[in-house]
């Protein structure tokens, strides 16, 4: 019943859709990164079907193009680079994946990827590290400015704890019931709404992205 009650909520292009990564890099020089897998998570109650469309269809090639993806669970989408030549160092592509209920046509939902192709890994690096390198030393400037005797900061190791214990919230707050679900040994209060899912699975792919950036 509370799904029917749902339903006619649903207003084409609002409903969020939830990819991961949001950015797809290749690498010249390395064929490893040549096939890239994008993931659609569905933590809705209902199914959904999807589509990938491209700006330069020519230059990649999609493994399941199409498809469909049971409720509260995942899709892997493999993205293959067919065209790696040094004219198209640099451009940016963009891949749009939009989402539909199985039983209607119309977009319930889109969310672009870009991708991009960049001729070395090494100078990707070699350039990231000068960057920090830079911001480092601004800092250090400012920390030394305002407060003196200015102290090395401590290089993060790793996700804090805090990182760490958010992320197992939201993925307790995932494997809880949904509110309606009356065969669940859960207690009531504890079942959580479509929307508090929703939060929490945005919020662990925040979280995600933030411990493999570490």
């Amino acid at each position: 019943m509370h799904q029917q009650k749902r339903q006619p909520e649903l207003v084409e292009g609002n409903l969020p859709v939830f990819v991961f990564p949001t950015e797809l890099i290749f690498y010249a020089d390395d064929q490893s990164t040549h096939k890239q897998v994008l993931t659609l998570y569905n933590p809705y109650e209902f199914a959904l079907k999807f589509k990938v469309l491209c700006t330069t269809p020519n230059k990649y090639v999609v493994v399941d193009a199409a498809g469909a993806v049971k409720p509260q669970c995942c899709v892997d989408i493999v993205i293959r680079h067919r065209d790696v030549r040094s004219c198209h160092y640099g451009v940016i592509d963009k891949f749009r994946l939009q989402v539909s209920e199985q039983s209607q046509r119309k977009a319930l939902g889109r969310k672009e990827v870009i991708a991009t192709l960049l001729p070395s890994a090494k100078e990707q690096q070699k350039e990231e590290e000068e960057k920090r390198i830079k911001e480092h030393l601004t800092e250090s400037v400012f920390f030394e400015q305002s407060c003196q005797p200015g102290k090395n900061r401590a290089v993060s190791s790793g996700p804090s704890l805090l990182t760490v214990f958010l992320g197992v919230v939201c993925i307790a707050a995932l494997m809880l019931p949904t509110l309606g679900d009356m065969e669940s040994l859960v207690p009531l209060y504890l079942h959580l709404s479509v929307n508090q899912k929703l939060v929490a699975a945005y919020i662990l792919g925040l979280i995600t992205m933030a411990i493999l950036r570490t």
